[in-house]
C-alpha cells in the first residue's frame, strides 16, 4: 500500500462487498489476523486481501495508509482482546498476574499474528488502555511513580519476549516442534553423568518442564521482585535490620 487514506468522515462505504458484508476497518482487521495465521507474512497484501475480502483492494486505503498501519491495528485487536472480561481487584500482584497471562495466551492463540507483531508499538486504542491500567495497578499499590515505570517496563517487555518466542516454536511445522521436543531425550537424556552431573540429576525435572512455557514462572519471580522493592517492604526490611519499630502500613 502507499502512503494515503481516506479522512476519517468520508471511509464509509454502503455497498456490501462480493461476500455481502460491508466493508468497515473491523472487518479488514479480522480478515486479516485470519490470513496470517493461514499463509503468514505474505498475507498482509493488498490482493490477498481484497480477494478475501470481495472488494476492490483500493477500497482499502478508505482505511489504512499501507501495510504497517494495518499490522499496528492487527496488533492492536490481539492487545484487545486479552483485555476482554478484566477488571482490577486491587490486588496488585494478581491484577498484574491476570493481564501478563492473558496477553502471553492471546499471543499464543495467533503465533503468526504474534511473530509479526508482539514487538510493535500501536499507539492505538487497546493498547493506551492496557498502558493506563497497568501503570493504574502499581501507582494505586502505592509505588513511586519512577519505580512504577521501570516496573511497567519490565512486566511489558517480559509479557511481550515470551509471547514472540513462545510464538515463533508454535509457528514451527509440526514436524520440527516434535523434533525439538525430541532433543531433550535423544541427547540431554543420553549425556554421560560423569561429564555432565547436574544435567542427569536434573533430566527428569528437566525434560518435563521445558514441555511448556517458561512466562508464568519467570511472571512470577518478577512480581515478587517488585513487591521486594516496594516502599513498604523495603521500610519494613530496614527496621528489622536496624531493630527498630517497623513502619505502619
Amino acid at each position: 500500500m502507499v502512503e494515503r487514506v481516506v479522512p476519517e468522515g468520508s471511509r464509509r462505504r454502503r455497498r456490501p462487498t462480493k461476500q455481502g458484508a460491508v466493508l468497515s476497518e473491523r472487518l479488514i482487521v479480522e480478515t486479516a489476523l485470519r490470513l496470517v495465521e493461514q499463509h503468514g507474512a505474505a498475507a498482509l497484501s493488498v490482493r490477498r486481501l481484497g480477494a478475501a475480502l470481495g472488494a476492490d483492494p483500493t477500497a482499502l486505503y478508505r482505511y489504512f495508509r499501507n501495510t504497517d498501519a494495518l499490522l499496528l491495528a492487527l496488533a492492536d485487536e490481539l492487545i484487545g482482546r486479552a483485555q476482554v472480561g478484566w477488571t482490577a481487584t486491587g490486588d496488585w500482584r494478581a491484577d498484574l498476574r491476570a493481564i501478563g497471562l492473558r496477553l502471553h495466551a492471546r499471543y499464543q492463540a495467533h503465533p503468526q499474528a504474534a511473530l509479526l507483531a508482539a514487538h510493535r508499538t500501536t499507539g492505538r486504542t487497546h493498547e493506551t488502555r492496557v498502558v493506563e491500567g497497568i501503570l493504574g495497578v502499581l501507582r494505586t499499590a502505592g509505588f513511586p511513580d519512577g519505580l512504577a515505570v521501570r516496573i511497567y517496563h519490565a512486566f511489558v517487555d517480559q509479557a511481550l519476549a515470551f509471547a514472540a518466542q513462545d510464538a515463533a516454536a508454535l509457528a514451527l511445522p509440526s514436524a520440527a516442534r516434535e523434533a525439538e521436543a525430541e532433543v531433550w531425550h535423544a541427547v540431554y537424556g543420553r549425556l554421560p553423568t560423569d561429564t555432565h552431573p547436574h544435567v542427569g540429576a536434573a533430566f527428569p525435572l528437566l525434560a518435563a518442564d521445558m514441555r511448556d512455557s517458561g512466562y508464568p514462572f519467570a511472571l512470577e519471580l518478577l512480581l515478587a521482585g517488585a513487591a521486594a522493592l516496594h516502599p513498604r517492604a523495603r521500610a519494613a526490611s530496614c527496621g528489622e535490620e536496624s531493630h527498630g519499630p517497623a513502619p505502619s502500613a
